[in-house]
Parts: structure tokens; C-alpha cells; sequence
């Protein structure tokens, strides 16, 4: 899902509000108002006026209009296409409507399954798909999808799809699905992500989140951002910037290192506690306080504050932006997809299957052994919780625990029901004079 603002002046990317509903961090912000948006996902008081599904929805279903546009105009006369390009925009397009509709069937399970672009008076018509028919329907165009995508992209096509980022895209829409007679195959796609030559675990960790290592080698499907555009406030909702960089940086911030920012999702101590010993925390925190203590920098803690922060998206000085308004130019790239996700996918699903054991083993350890720590015996609980440090802030966390189950019990602390809360309420205003119905519990 593409970061950027709404088009109504809000801001929801995937990272900050998933960040707030899950039990790595809190909102934050300046105050119990600012970014209403997030707050209410942090403690669980969505509604169908407020909360980040509005922007969700629309980034979504702009992004399958698009789609679905293209393959129907790519199917006419259109003499400037090369060899070969018709049949790879098709699976570019396909590929894309796939992810948009994983997110969408993930976030609010009940959604209209649109394959064609509609008149005006169609869109008021559309009803809700069940979640298998959406699911159907992804596994459908990845499938198509595959066999016209390339194995590589020059440098100049980075950021455009690969093989591999379909197949890890399939591999992860089966998974979520939840169906243990299918882990099988959701491992096998897993395993032809993870045996393909072009990919390799980056040997320093912090390596993979640097603007400096864009595009590495255990990139699969990179969202990019740039400073290129010089973007000032006139620019939102179309900047090309990683405003969330900005948002996570401490407010009033003067010292080394970083640059100042709106202290939006401090990462809460309970999860710091179970990461400190972890040779990958002081690459995913960011210990301000400690900073402050030692006499280096000053901040003016605000709403939440615990001293803590996302350093995986932190605001360094090196990548601030000469020119434009700072906050909306961060160069900072999002990894959708990265290899050890997808080799602890591939672990999860060969146990879950009754799969090769030794070889979920030999994933687990692969990627502790890049973390600096030995090996222990392969469970499920023990990937499900080496998910939870290796891709900690990365927004995997809250999907993860809501497709297992835990989430009712992990996140009662901040409010979370079961039986509403493991999706968004539809937007309100899709609700209006159309045969849309609101999920259970947002009534």
C-alpha cells in the first residue's frame, strides 16, 4: 500500500497505524487528538467515521480501478508496444490488483470484488464478495501473473515486479488463508522465493533499512520513496517522500544523529523489555532517553512518551533533505516483502503442513544466525515469536496476530474485542446509498 496523505487531509500508511494496534508500540503524537485516525486503532474505539479505514479503502480501490483500467485498454490496439510489454504490463496490473485486494480482504474481510471499471450508477450497486471469492480471485491473477513476469529488473526498473514477488505473494495469500490441508503449497511457493539465486540474507541487519542499500539482496518487493520531488506542503497527498520517518522522530529533538519530529509511535516498554537482550535491538529501538541521560540531546517528551523509538524509520541527519520541507522528502524505502519473512513463511507453513521439519529448522536458524544467535529447536511458537523481533515495526505484527488467534488475549490490554476487532468497520460514507453492510460489532 502506497504511503502517502489522503486525499481528506489524513494520513494513513500501513506502518503508523498498524504500529498503534499491535503491541510494539503506542500512537503517540502530540496529544489524545492528533492523528485521530491511529489513536482510535490504538485503543480499539473505531468506528465507521473515525478511524485509518476510509484512506485504506480508497488508496485501495484507486489502485484496482487503475489496474482494471489497464486491462481492459491493454487488450486494444495500442501500436507503440513493444514485443513482450503487453503481455508483462498485464501481469504488472494483475499482480497489483492481487495485493490490493490481499490488503483489502485482510483489513475488512467483507469487500466488493470488482473486476471491471463500473459506471457511476454501478458503483452504488456492488455488493460484498465473500472473503473466499476475493481469496480466489488473488490466487487467480497471481497465478496468471507469473509466467510473464521477469526473474530480475535492470536497476533503472527497481521497484517494478519480479517473479519472486508474486510467488511470495501467492505463497502468503494461501498462509493467511488459515487452511492447514494448503500449507503444503504455500510452503512450495515460500521455497521457490527462498531457493532463487538473487536473494540472500543481509549479512549486517541494520544494512536492510538504510536508504544507502536500497533494492539489497533480501529485498523481494520494495514500496520506493524519494527526495527527488522537493516537496513542500503543497505537495501533500501526492508527495514522494517517507513522511512516516519524520513522524517517529522525537519532538524538539536537539542532538546527535537524528532530526526532530512528531514522536508518533514510541515504542512501548514491555516490548523493549523482550527485545533488549536481542542482538537486533538497538537496530530497531531507538533509546532517546538514554541519550538525554548521558547529557547528548534534549527532546520534549509528548502523548505516550516511553522514550523509546521506531529506529528502523528514524529520522538520521545524513538523509535529511537540503531542500523542500524536510518532513514530506525522506528517502527512506518500505519493504513489503524481504527474505526472512518469507523464510520463516516457508518454516510456519512446512510445520503446519507436516512438512520437512529439518528444513523449517534450517530457516529458523538462518535467520537467527544473521541476528548473531544459536540456534533452537524449530516450533511454531518459536517462529511465530522470531517473527515478531525480526520484523518488529515493520506493520507485520497486528496481521500476524489476528490470523493466529492471539490477538484478543495479546492486545486486551488495549481494548481489543473479539469478534470485531480482528478487521476495520467499512467507511461510513461507502455505506451510504449502497447495498455495502457494516461489519459485525461497528453497528
Amino acid at each position: 500500500m502506497p504511503v502517502c496523505g489522503g486525499g481528506d487531509n489524513t494520513y494513513s500508511n500501513k506502518l503508523g497505524p498498524l504500529n498503534a494496534a499491535a503491541d510494539e508500540c503506542w500512537a503517540g503524537g502530540a496529544n489524545s487528538t492528533d492523528m485521530v485516525f491511529w489513536q482510535v486503532w490504538n485503543n480499539y474505539t473505531l468506528s465507521g467515521a473515525v478511524g485509518p479505514q476510509a484512506t485504506f479503502w480508497k488508496i485501495d480501490y484507486e489502485g484496482i480501478y487503475r489496474a482494471n483500467l489497464l486491462l481492459q485498454k491493454i487488450q486494444g490496439d495500442i501500436p507503440d508496444l513493444v514485443s513482450g510489454e503487453r503481455a508483462r504490463f498485464t501481469a504488472e496490473a494483475k499482480f497489483l490488483r492481487a495485493y490490493y485486494y490481499f490488503e483489502l480482504v485482510r483489513l475488512f474481510r467483507n469487500i466488493p470484488l470488482i473486476l471491471e471499471t463500473l459506471s457511476q450508477e454501478q458503483i452504488y450497486e456492488q455488493v460484498q464478495a465473500t472473503p473466499e471469492a476475493v481469496y480466489a480471485q488473488i490466487e487467480k491473477d497471481l497465478n496468471e501473473a507469473i509466467p510473464d513476469l521477469p526473474n530480475i529488473v535492470a536497476p533503472a526498473d527497481n521497484g517494478r515486479v519480479t517473479k519472486a514477488a508474486a510467488m511470495a505473494l501467492l505463497g502468503k495469500a494461501i498462509l493467511f488463508q488459515n487452511n492447514e490441508a494448503r500449507m503444503g503449497e504455500a510452503a512450495s511457493w515460500f521455497d521457490k522465493v527462498n531457493t532463487s539465486p538473487q536473494y540472500s540474507l543481509v549479512p549486517n541487519y541494520a544494512d536492510i533499512f538504510s536508504p544507502l542499500n536500497e533494492f539489497n539482496s533480501e529485498s523481494i518487493f520494495e514500496i520506493q520513496h524519494s527526495a527527488a520531488q522537493i516537496a513542500g506542503w503543497w505537495a501533500w497527498g501526492n508527495f514522494m517522500g517517507n513522511v512516516y520517518v519524520h513522524m517517529t522522530g522525537p519532538r524538539s529533538y536537539n542532538g546527535p544523529l537524528y532530526e526532530s519530529g512528531w514522536s508518533f509511535n514510541p515504542v512501548i516498554p514491555a516490548f523493549v523489555n523482550s527485545i533488549r537482550n536481542d542482538p537486533r535491538y538497538r537496530h530497531t529501538v531507538a533509546n532517546i532517553d538514554s541519550l538525554k541521560a548521558a547529557g547528548q540531546a534534549t527532546y520534549a517528551p509528548a502523548y505516550q512518551n516511553t522514550g523509546y523509538f521506531v529506529k528502523k524509520f528514524a529520522p538520521l541527519k545524513q538523509f535529511k533533505a537540503p531542500d523542500g520541507e524536510p518532513a514530506l522528502n525522506y528517502p527512506n524505502n518500505f519493504i513489503e516483502i524481504r527474505l526472512a519473512d518469507t523464510y520463516l513463511m516457508e518454516a510456519e507453513a512446512l510445520l503446519r503442513s507436516g512438512g520437512d521439519a529439518g528444513k523449517a529448522q534450517t530457516r529458523l536458524n538462518q535467520v537467527r544466525a544473521r541476528a548473531g544467535l544459536a540456534p533452537v529447536p524449530v516450533t511454531l511458537e518459536r517462529i511465530y515469536e522470531e517473527r515478531r523481533l525480526e520484523l518488529a515495526t515493520e506493520g507485520h505484527r497486528w496481521f500476524d496476530l489476528v490470523r493466529t488467534g492471539k490477538a484478543p488475549v495479546t492486545l486486551a490490554f488495549k481494548g481489543f474485542k473479539a469478534g470485531t476487532h480482528e478487521v476495520l468497520p467499512i467507511p461510513l460514507n461507502e455505506l451510504n446509498n449502497t447495498k455495502l453492510v457494516q461489519n459485525p460489532g461497528y453497528n
